[in-house]
């Protein structure tokens, strides 16, 4: 079983609990295998807890209304925790969770999390102190995005591809993507159309910014990728 301070050590909800607390959190916590292209959860489910992402990367999405667009709200690697909201108010699933890599996760049950809310009522004051940071960052996250380029947003998008499923390449300037990355994934983390990507994946293609030896594997020149994810829109 992961250790309190392994669990808690990236910033989410629960960062900074005492380790007394963090240590009856972890106490019997069952483990949980997700196999890559599978579900951990949907939409919409009965929420009765969270995970700790151990090993393996995850894709957090919503669907529109009518079922057809998706947008990724995030990609996650090891050390995130996913679905801590519902610790709080034990609501349905607000997205979908679904792995991009054989995952392994640890499973923390909200029924113990409100058991030691009610022992130490000032835990409450942390949560709501993590709630505020959280809604600020998101304020200025998408205030940021509001002025990139189209081109900005693509890259930005390849590059959480590529800090979760790339390997180093043949220079300390290449990251390796050796798994297939759909175009309407990249897109929905970019937040723009499809074609929009597949049109820019193109043209840097042709100025060497990417290169691609099949649909699996892509071979990124990160200086030069990043320097895209620097454009604003004009």
């Amino acid at each position: 079983m992961v250790g309190p301070t392994r669990f808690f050590a990236s910033h989410n909800l629960l960062f900074g609990l005492p380790r007394e607390y963090s240590s009856r959190l972890l106490a019997k916590a069952p483990v949980v295998f997700v196999k890559q292209g599978k579900t951990l959860f949907e939409i919409g489910a009965a929420a009765d807890g969270c995970y700790y992402l151990e090993h393996g990367v995850l894709k957090v999405s919503i669907a529109s209304p009518e079922g057809g667009a998706e947008r990724i709200l995030a990609i996650l690697g090891p050390g995130a925790i996913v679905g801590e909201l519902a610790m709080i108010d034990g609501l349905p699933r607000s997205a979908t969770v679904q792995a991009l890599r054989d995952s392994r996760l640890t499973f923390l049950s909200r029924s113990t999390f409100l058991e030691c809310l009610q022992d130490d009522p000032k835990i409450y004051s942390h949560l709501v102190t993590t709630l505020v940071e959280r809604l600020r960052q998101t304020d200025e996250e998408v205030a940021a995005a509001s002025f990139l380029s189209l081109e900005a947003r693509v890259a930005r998008a390849l590059l959480q591809f590529a800090k979760y499923l790339g390997e180093p390449g043949e220079t300390p300037d290449q990251i390796i993507i050796r798994q297939r990355i759909r175009q309407d994934d990249l897109a929905a983390l970019a937040h723009v159309a499809r074609e929009n990507a597949s049109r820019i994946l193109s043209v840097w293609r042709k100025r060497k910014v990417i290169e691609q030896s099949s649909a699996a594997i892509y071979v990124i020149h990160k200086t030069r990728l990043e320097r895209e994810a620097a454009k604003l829109s004009v």
